[in-house]
């Protein structure tokens, strides 16, 4: 390979890409390290070979001595060696940083790193917890709240126009009382409520007509 030829991989591309744009001012070298996946110092590493020697500089120093499977293995193995000798228990992104500070190795991002870790059995996936959410107990007397929902439906069947299944639930007691009504109205809502709290201890309702 002559010193005018390059051979770049596509990831090279893409840091003297992003690189260029740092040097242009257009981005930061932070920002450059999360586009690139990498951390702030393994960036900052970067842009310092990159502003001194430019592209050639950012290029994969083993490049053209080896196959890239092969140097992507050993990369691998020394990786994964120096974790279990140093950062075992560490957070891939964690240990990316710590590995990047001893300038031993080309750097990797922490999604690589992540990856070859559940590999070799050296981090397990941690599902995010959702949000704590504590059962709310029922109230204590009946009244206190209800709550009431309307469901539009061809209930008697497609031939039949649609209408409206007013249903209200107690929340103390359960009691539930529902209603068809032509709309979801406000009129409709308070005669279903009429009728709850008016014969909550009988078996059968009927909707009563409003007082005057």
């Amino acid at each position: 390979m002559s010193e005018a030829t390059l051979q770049m991989s596509k990831t090279d591309r893409r840091r003297i890409v992003v690189l260029s744009r740092v040097k242009d001012g257009l981005i930061t070298v932070r920002r450059a390290g999360e586009l690139l996946e990498l951390s702030y110092r393994q960036a900052k590493r970067m842009w310092q070979r990159y502003r001194q020697g430019g592209a050639k500089a950012v290029i994969h120093r083993g490049r053209g001595a080896c196959s890239n499977n092969h140097l992507d293995s050993e990369l691998k193995r020394a990786v994964l060696q120096r974790y279990g000798e140093a950062y075992i228990g560490f957070g891939p992104t964690l240990a990316a940083e710590k590995l990047a500070e001893e300038d031993l190795m080309e750097p990797i991002s922490r999604e690589t790193l992540r990856l070859w870790l559940l590999e070799a059995g050296l981090w397990q996936r941690h599902r995010r917890r959702g949000p704590y959410r504590k059962r709310r107990e029922p109230k204590h007397h009946f009244g206190e709240l209800v709550q009431l929902d309307g469901s539009h439906h061809p209930w008697f069947g497609e031939e039949h126009n649609s209408c409206c299944l007013m249903d209200l639930v107690d929340d103390a007691t359960g009691i539930t009382l529902a209603a068809l009504g032509e709309q979801e109205t406000t009129e409709a809502a308070i005669r279903i409520l009429w009728a709850l709290l008016g014969q909550r201890n009988q078996r059968t309702y009927r909707i009563p007509d409003l007082p005057e």
